[in-house]
């Protein structure tokens, strides 16, 4: 019986037009040829591999959630499962593409209007020009929705910007920054473009992480940053706003997450059937298929979960409570299958060179950004509900 290598076990790629599958070709030939031979050293380095953003740029999938505006366009679940292609090889790329493509731009797409959009978009979609979206701060973290500290004071035409932001993914090469800030007058929050190099606005690299290294993430502080009008987002204007942004990039994280899974149970597999002990490959052994197969069930779930996401998201019906389900489930489950395959690597599976610590130590991130497990379930405890259970 010849082995099924394959882990898109159900097949969903063939729910794609040949535009969507060729694509998806080109982006894994992309990944596994130009990403995968390079991203342990600068996994190691905690650096970004800028040489590799111009063949990137060349796939032509920054912004495939956004029609129009010299964007490549594409339904929800293409967009995801280019997603998945990216984090099955690194977590980290696809972290850079989901803060540039979606949030970044995301949020000049539902919340900028016709002028800003034509402005920014275009030189975004060919990746001239990177995006980076900045909500999280020092001490506010999942109560961003009532709790922001930033502060956003009008004086005549100019905006003028104090706080600080934590865990800014891109922020420290970024050429715009989307900042969400509290309107002192009116006390809602804001979104505001600011551009690389402005005075006040000073991005700090924050350094030995244990996941994501190759995401440039940011502590920034704004000192009296002035932003004209003209670059505040025109149709953002209360955290509702914000929240249209997230619903549609915890999706992503969703897709991501499962990226991650797919890819260390694929390492997993080629090393189970290469791996001799006793003098026959592991794979033959019950245990590791045992392993192999709850892996394999979680990625397939999790998919499949993504996928009728993916179809909610087409028919415009998609709800925040159904974005944090799969962002909650899918990570969950992520969590679990990077452990199985360390598990089934023994002490290879600590070592970088075999890849999936790489993966294991990428999760941990994944599982909390873009609300964490107990958030996105009391967002959908409320919607089963009817009550909020947040405070």
């Amino acid at each position: 019986m010849e082995p099924v290598l394959d882990a898109d076990f159900y097949a969903l790629e063939e729910l794609l037009d040949a535009r969507g599958r060729e694509l998806i070709l080109r982006v894994r030939d992309f990944m596994e040829k130009s990403v995968a031979p390079v991203i342990n050293q600068y996994w190691t380095r905690e650096e970004f591999p800028f040489d590799l953003v111009p063949a990137m740029a060349t796939l032509n999938i920054a912004g495939l959630a956004c029609e129009g505006y010299g964007c490549p366009g594409g339904d929800p679940l293409l967009d995801g499962m280019i997603a998945l292609e990216l984090a099955r090889v690194d977590s980290s790329i696809a972290t850079f593409m989901g803060v540039h493509g979606g949030l970044a731009m995301g949020s000049i797409y539902l919340c900028g209007s016709e002028e800003q959009k034509w402005r920014w978009l275009p030189a975004m979609a060919r990746m001239e020009k990177i995006g980076a979206f900045a909500l999280t701060e020092p001490d506010v973290g999942s109560g961003a929705a009532g709790g922001l500290t930033t502060t956003a004071r009008r004086d005549g035409d100019i905006w003028v910007l104090n706080g600080q932001k934590k865990w800014i993914g891109n922020a420290t090469f970024a050429d715009h920054v989307i900042v969400w800030a509290r309107d002192v007058d009116g006390n809602q929050v804001k979104g505001f473009v600011v551009q690389k190099g402005t005075e006040g606005f000073s991005p700090l690299k924050m350094k030995n992480k244990i996941a994501l290294r190759v995401v440039q993430n940011a502590l920034i502080t704004l000192d009296n940053v002035r932003v004209p009008e003209s670059d505040r987002l025109q149709l953002a204007e209360s955290f509702r706003d914000t929240a249209k942004v997230l619903r549609l990039t915890r999706a992503g994280v969703a897709w991501m997450a499962t990226g991650c899974a797919r890819g260390a149970y694929e390492y997993a597999l080629a090393y189970a059937r290469e791996r001799q002990q006793f003098g026959k490959p592991i794979a033959s052994f019950q245990l590791v298929q045992d392993l192999l197969v709850k892996m394999l069930s979680n990625v397939t779930a999790s998919a499949c979960m993504c996928m009728r996401l993916s179809q909610l998201q087409a028919e415009g019906i998609a709800k925040d409570h159904h974005s944090a389900m799969a962002k909650a489930f899918c990570t969950v489950r992520m969590r679990e299958t990077v452990g199985y395959a360390r598990e089934l690597l023994g002490g290879n599976g600590i070592l970088l060179d075999e890849q999936v610590g790489r993966f294991v130590a990428d999760a941990e991130a994944i599982y909390s950004y873009e609300g964490t497990r107990e958030i996105n379930t009391l967002i959908v405890g409320r919607a089963i509900t009817g009550i909020g259970a947040f405070v």
